[in-house]
């Protein structure tokens, strides 16, 4: 059997993040590790995220949700498309929703700042892949996949899909 890889030893380099993650605090504190387990305290800990989500999010007024692939570079003509997309979007007065990372999303938030409309950026925290991209005003990192997606849909009146992946696909769905 293959042994995960440890941190250190991971083929793809982590991005650069302004903080560590929870995940990887936990990872990095062995005897924190029976904790993880007890429901009681995750209960409180996704009640905690939604509260924060909820806070932030009530601050962007109305706004549209963007997904697309994190992989798609600044010179493929989508990546263009969605930069006007996103700033037409906000010329009509609607701030624009991200997961908050690079490719797509990136293009998203860039259109967004051009019109002047919030850019905001839901991240989720990953050990070893995504990280906030540069166009943003609000940044939310979510630990839990389900509180990310619920502030995807209660803060936006429209959707806007741009070629992607597994990850875009589920967004979508």
């Amino acid at each position: 059997m293959k042994k995960p890889y440890a941190p250190s030893q991971h083929p793809r380099q982590p991005l650069p993040r302004d903080r560590e993650t929870e995940d990887e605090r936990r990872l990095r504190r062995f005897e924190e590790l029976e904790s993880i387990g007890r429901d009681s305290w995750r209960v409180l800990r996704i009640m905690g995220e939604f509260v924060e989500g909820f806070e932030e999010m009530s601050q962007i007024g109305i706004g549209v949700s963007i997904f697309g692939s994190a992989r798609t570079t600044p010179d493929d003509p989508m990546y263009q498309k969605c930069t006007e997309t996103a700033r037409k979007i906000g010329e009509a007065g609607f701030s624009i929703i991200t997961g908050g990372g690079p490719g797509m999303m990136e293009a998203a938030n860039k259109g967004a700042r051009e019109a002047r409309v919030p850019s905001v950026g839901c991240n989720i925290e990953l050990p070893f892949e995504q990280h906030s991209n540069p166009h943003l005003d609000h940044s939310i990192d979510f630990r839990y996949f389900f509180v990310r997606k619920t502030m995807f849909v209660k803060y936006a009146c429209a959707f806007v899909i741009f070629p992607g992946g597994f990850g875009t696909m589920d967004e979508l769905f």
